[in-house]
């Protein structure tokens, strides 16, 4: 939200600030900040500060570190084999990295509503990217691979595509959840029926929808305080321990526990086990990941660091660098036995680390912005409250010259 000096004697209220572009996570800014830049003590630095639109670094630093835990743990895909150190370590990292993305994204979803140009932007920041990649994915694997032609089908989102499905279905639905009395409870009871209901099918891979629901619900319901509860130093301090305790019950849990709990995409009938414990693994599941989510919070530095402005194309690396793990597996670049051992295992952690932070950046950015921020004001209506807008932007912009001139 901005704020800016209008003229004398204008008695109209202001119309509702149009909504930050969507890039997956909307952007996000210091609630503090903000208000910091409404007090009339600033109100000469006002204008310059709402054109600047500062970002909180603590969100941004999040995001980039969740989208580097996210790649890794696909790069440590094909390699893990019968590691049993590397798929406990990958079981963590799997039971908390896309909570924290779904709960970031909850939390910036908190304004959205059924206005026009929010519509628009979720249209234009989710719907496109998923068509776009829904397409160019199974292409790239028909290429790639020299496999036969691969169906496209919309409706059954392909390897990282089901998170853009999922987001534009939650937030089409945030309006309920701020309606309902309990929201979180309600979220979880949803979860709990889909982990027992294996007749959901593929479709829009609702199965993932469903139970991934409760961290978006819990991001929606979120406030800034709680983000500043966990990052004090006593947190920080037990983090470490909890992290520790996590890996090693990954490392025990490897031989007992089926991995795809964590990708909750299947119900427990499909995983082979009684119906009964479907429920009884999502609330466990839950509460493992709020707690490991609450630890790598803690851990987010909240200063701006060199690496807070990639926060802002996470979207950008979280969908590109699909190409290079599938592309990697079909032309058997982890085929190789020493990338199997300690060392490469490392080295394939720290290329995959690379390789996303270089395309969070500026100019792979501007490349692919057709893609996953396309502007397509040619495909939409202008309203009456966008024009109106329009009007009063010219105005302040009027002002705000008179004033610093």
């Amino acid at each position: 939200m901005t704020n800016s000096l209008r003229p004398h004697g204008q008695n109209r209220a202001p119309l509702p600030p149009a909504q930050s572009p969507a890039d997956g996570v909307p952007s996000p800014r210091s609630p503090q900040k903000q208000q910091n830049q409404q007090s009339p003590s600033n109100e000469r630095t006002a204008p310059r500060a709402a054109e600047g639109k500062q970002r909180d670094a603590f969100f941004d630093n999040a995001k980039y570190l969740a989208i580097v835990l996210v790649a890794v743990a696909h790069f440590w895909e094909p390699i893990k084999g019968d590691s049993r150190i590397l798929e406990g370590a990958y079981m963590m990292v799997y039971a908390f990295h896309m909570p924290a993305f779904i709960i970031i994204s909850g939390f910036f979803s908190r304004s959205f509503d059924m206005r026009a140009d929010r519509l628009q932007r979720l249209i234009t920041g989710v719907a496109v990217p998923y068509i776009l990649f829904e397409t160019a994915y199974p292409v790239f694997k028909r290429f790639a691979d020299d496999a036969p032609e691969q169906d496209i089908s919309l409706l059954d989102p392909w390897y990282l595509t089901w998170f853009l499905c999922a987001l534009f279905i939650w937030r089409l639905t945030t309006p309920i959840w701020k309606l309902v009395r309990w929201p979180l409870p309600l979220a979880l009871a949803i979860a709990m029926l889909a982990s027992v209901t294996p007749n959901i099918g593929d479709d829009l891979d609702l199965q993932r929808v469903l139970q991934f629901l409760p961290f978006f619900v819990l991001g929606l319901c979120m406030k800034p305080e709680h983000f500043r509860l966990v990052r004090r130093r006593s947190v920080r301090i037990l983090a470490v321990p909890v992290f520790a305790a996590a890996l090693a019950v990954g490392w025990w849990a490897v031989p007992r526990m089926n991995t795809a709990w964590f990708y909750h995409r299947d119900a427990a009938q499909q995983l082979g086990t009684p119906w009964w414990t479907g429920p009884v693994m999502v609330l466990a599941l839950f509460g493992c990941s709020l707690l490991l989510t609450a630890c790598f919070f803690a851990w987010v530095p909240g200063r701006t660091m060199w690496f807070t402005a990639l926060g802002a194309g996470t979207l950008y690396g979280y969908l590109l660098h699909g190409f290079l793990v599938k592309g990697g597996d079909y032309w058997g670049w982890f085929d190789h036995a020493w990338l199997h051992r300690p060392l490469g295992e490392i080295f394939v952690s720290v290329l995959a680390a690379v390789a996303v932070t270089l395309l969070c950046t500026s100019p792979v950015r501007r490349l692919f912005r057709f893609a996953m921020e396309p502007k397509m004001d040619w495909a939409f209506k202008r309203d009456a409250a966008d024009l109106a807008r329009g009007r009063e932007k010219r105005e302040q912009t009027a002002v705000r010259e008179k004033v610093n001139a």
